[in-house]
């Protein structure tokens, strides 16, 4: 397991290239950086670079959300809050970059087209391609290779997903998440419901034997419910299994999609 986890255990721009004569050399194409988004529940998340990320609580000042259990329910104000976040940070971005999005497990075509369509008015990229949210997750924890389970708990979302080499095989979604947790909803229940998901994943003949596997080799568990000692403990006892914490779980998604954007621009015969 990487080091960038903790465990648990069980009881566009241009540039002009001029030589050292006076002959002005063709203006040769520079690409712009990628850019990675995370239109989450609780945070409109940019990754414009290592160390470099912009983010904006959902619906700030606002009467309603704009993104509500992973979806964006008001495209026009998404679209506003994202620019406002981005000129309160004076971040100019650059027309034509490649946008890596994260998406919900399952979403559906409906719901990417929703976040499409902000990103394409917002940040007109060259090219804006979607990776499942779990994936990115793996990537950023630094455990995409294998076989595994992942659990992304965030804020109004829970989301199970085996991967076989950054490939998701099988997934659970279930609509609740750390901003449920109140008298009604406790720890001990959120942590249930991901328990839920995985049991039902083993229940596929098909993947059954490859999450018998990757719970020998732990859950790695990513978003604000990593951060809950409480939630990841009583993982623990149910799953009887060890879970590894990614190190920044709130942003592991994000900086996942953002190092899959590097590699699309290194490799863009491979998108």
């Amino acid at each position: 397991m990487s080091g960038n986890v903790t465990s648990l255990h069980p009881p566009a721009r241009t540039g002009m290239l001029v030589g050292r004569s006076h002959t002005t050399r063709p203006v040769v194409p520079v690409r712009p950086e990628p850019i990675a988004v995370d239109l989450g529940s609780a945070q409109l998340r940019i990754w414009l670079g290592p160390g470099g990320v912009l983010s904006v609580p959902v619906g700030q000042g606002l009467r309603t959300p704009v993104v509500r259990r992973g979806r964006v329910v008001d495209g026009p104000a998404c679209a506003t809050e994202l620019r406002r976040l981005l000129r309160d940070h004076r971040t100019p971005v650059p027309v034509g970059a490649l946008v890596v999005a994260c998406r919900p497990v399952l979403a559906t075509p409906a719901d990417q087209e929703a976040t499409r369509r902000v990103l394409n008015a917002v940040l007109a990229p060259s090219r804006l391609l979607f990776v499942d949210s779990v994936r990115a997750g793996a990537i950023g924890a630094g455990a995409a290779a294998g076989t595994l389970l992942l659990a992304d708990i965030g804020a109004q979302l829970t989301e199970v997903a085996l991967l076989e080499d950054g490939r998701v095989v099988a997934a659970r979604r279930a609509e609740v998440g750390t901003r449920d947790l109140n008298h009604a909803v406790t720890a001990a229940m959120l942590a249930d419901t991901t328990t839920r998901l995985v049991r039902e994943l083993r229940q596929e003949p098909a993947v059954r034997p490859l999450v018998r596997a990757s719970l020998a080799r732990g859950v790695i568990v990513v978003g604000d419910g990593a951060t809950r000692p409480d939630l990841t403990a009583r993982l623990v006892a149910t799953l009887g299994a060890t879970v590894h914490r990614a190190a920044s779980p709130r942003t592991a998604a994000l900086t996942g999609a953002g190092m899959a954007a590097v590699a699309a621009t290194r490799h863009p015969a491979s998108d």
